[in-house]
């Protein structure tokens, strides 16, 4: 069957099972926008590159499908480049089609021509310029599996204007077969066994659980192993949810903004088994001060982690799922031929310590807060805010975050008991990803109600995309905390620069929210006390036809607590002042 490379193109994402693609036309991908409307495949229309990526994001994360994102060629594709690199970081599957200039034009610098393959080299697993229309369906299908296989990541097929007009034929492309690319998937039994014993012999261990749990899928694994060996838990902030906070051996985030206790008993521990985590410099704080007493079991499908931050005692380059079951095998192998080794009498200090410490030094906050300067009402407290949304919303919510203070306290105040419940940008630390990420999630989720949390600073980044949320139906609601300020740098501010405030200022009213929110078709509600907090929640709730957008007033003198600074160790963990005075 003859068709066009743009054709072409639209049929092997059908192939690949797309259901839906995020986008913006332009001139150079103008072609394959034509049999778009043909196709089997939803498209939504943002209203920005970046939103596009950042929903694609958005997608991925509760399906565990990648996403997929189509741009122009030029500031199209340079747009896109943050939402890549935020992918990457994340290790969240993504595959992006760009737009490009005709092959005889590339290297002219012709009209919004841009090396795009070049430039985003650094942030994608892989990409790929095509240059033939019959490569098309192989082409595609390759990127798709590079996308999802091994530790996952975005991938970016640049497509020339010519080979999208070009006539050619479609065939089904026949097995992936990448020379040089063999992802782990089975882990060695001889490191399995090692590390085995590690674990028949700790006194003081700790699960160091990351995003690569969610990202295998290892949930279930890991739940079974908790439960045969007795060991706490700590989930690092892309793995809230992997392991439910409700589980009595779950103590919680760890990290530069965790709690005391998942800080402290990864700082005490003889024995971390990292399962999919990095050694993140927010979890490990002074590497050199870091769990110095503890012997380290690292998992992780990524051969290039192993030893890159922390040099492990038993290293296993598997898929999480597959090591921890066989972990689980093993473990269960020595304790038929020895009987009492997982006798969990050996750690029960270990549990009580660790529950001593979780009763002493829970997370804080001033709950009875004082009237303001004025005599007006006392300060809304964020905090506040996240546990009355999660009281007050179904048990699979999806939450959505951007960065800054409002990010770290819905990882520490909202309660994560379902995998994939969690959405946010990690490792890159991108403001302006709640709203479009939301819009991706819903996509992705419709069943599930989505909340964001925003701060005003990021809500400004890309708020245009509730434009998109509006025009598309995708009922989304949004929590700003609205502190008027860059809250996370006005703190480090605070604390490190003798309370000089350069540039964070950005005014409680300027933009007003529910203007902007009821122009761009969504509801805008507005609360300034703690009275208000759950009836505006509710109202929210209810609201099933559109966007829901309320600006919360908070509190700008609030802090996030637990902080460790950065440079230091963990073990210089900076409590909420009620608790700074209690021994330790």
């Amino acid at each position: 069957m003859e068709l066009t490379g743009a054709q072409s193109l639209i049929k092997s994402l059908e192939s690949q099972g797309v259901e839906v693609v995020f986008g913006l036309p332009g001139g150079a991908i103008l072609p394959v926008y034509d049999p778009i409307i043909d196709s089997s495949i939803r498209h939504i229309l943002v209203r920005h590159e970046q939103g596009a990526g950042h929903a694609a994001e958005g997608y991925a994360q509760v399906t565990g499908r990648p996403g997929v994102a189509m741009v122009t060629s030029g500031p199209g594709a340079t747009n896109i480049v943050t939402p890549l690199a935020n992918a990457f970081m994340d290790s969240t599957p993504l595959v992006v089609v760009t737009g490009q200039v005709a092959t005889q034009s590339i290297g002219t610098d012709a009209f919004q021509e841009v090396d795009i393959t070049g430039v985003t080299a650094g942030v994608t697993k892989h990409n790929w310029l095509v240059t033939n229309a019959r490569d098309i369906p192989n082409v595609v299908a390759e990127a798709f599996h590079v996308a999802t296989t091994g530790r996952p990541g975005p991938v970016l097929v640049d497509f020339p204007k010519d080979v999208a007009n070009s006539l050619t034929t479609w065939e089904e492309p026949g097995p992936v077969d990448l020379p040089g690319y063999r992802p782990p998937a089975a882990a060695d039994p001889a490191a399995i066994a090692a590390a085995a014993e590690l674990v028949l012999a700790a006194e003081r261990p700790v699960l160091y659980v990351g995003g690569g749990v969610l990202k295998a899928d290892a949930s279930a694994a890991l739940s079974r192993l908790v439960e045969l060996t007795g060991i706490p838990v700590v989930t690092t902030l892309m793995a809230r949810g992997a392991f439910p906070d409700g589980h009595r051996l779950c103590f919680g985030m760890p990290g530069m903004h965790g709690n005391f206790t998942a800080v402290t008993a990864m700082q005490r521990a003889d024995l971390l088994v990292a399962l999919g985590s990095r050694f993140d410099d927010r979890v490990t704080g002074k590497v050199s001060s870091f769990a110095p007493l503890a012997k380290v079991v690292h998992v992780d499908i990524d051969r290039a982690e192993i030893g890159k931050v922390r040099r492990p005692d038993v290293a296993v380059v598997a898929d999480c799922r597959l090591a921890i079951e066989a972990l689980l095998a093993a473990l269960r192998e020595r304790a038929a031929a020895r009987p009492g080794a997982l006798d969990p009498t050996r750690i029960a200090p270990w549990i009580a310590t660790l529950d001593e410490w979780r009763e002493r030094f829970p997370l804080a906050y001033d709950r009875a807060p004082a009237p303001d300067a004025r005599g007006g009402p006392p300060p809304l407290k964020p905090q506040y805010v996240i546990e009355q949304l999660r009281a007050a919303t179904p048990e699979d919510t999806v939450l959505v975050s951007g960065v800054g203070q409002h990010q770290m306290w819905a990882a520490q105040h909202w309660r994560f008991d379902q995998p994939r419940s969690w959405v946010n940008s990690g490792g890159l630390g991108t403001m302006g990803f709640a709203v479009p990420a939301a819009i991706g999630a819903k996509v992705g989720r419709p069943d599930r109600m989505v909340w964001a949390v925003d701060g005003d600073g990021c809500f400004q980044m890309t708020a245009q995309e509730l434009v998109t949320a509006s025009a598309e139906r995708i009922p989304v609601k949004i929590a700003i905390l609205n502190n008027a300020y860059l809250g996370m740098v006005r703190q480090w501010q605070h604390m490190f620069y003798e309370e000089r405030y350069s540039e964070v200022y950005l005014s409680p009213d300027l933009p007003d929210y529910v203007l902007w929110a009821e122009a761009m078709g969504c509801v805008g509600l507005r609360v300034t006390s703690h009275e208000e907090v759950l009836p505006a929640i509710e109202k929210a709730n209810e609201i099933d036809d559109r966007p829901v957008v309320i600006d919360f007033r908070t509190d700008s003198m609030e802090q996030v607590y637990p902080m460790v600074p950065s440079g230091l160790s963990n073990d210089e963990i900076v409590l909420h002042p009620s608790q700074q005075g209690l021994a330790r």
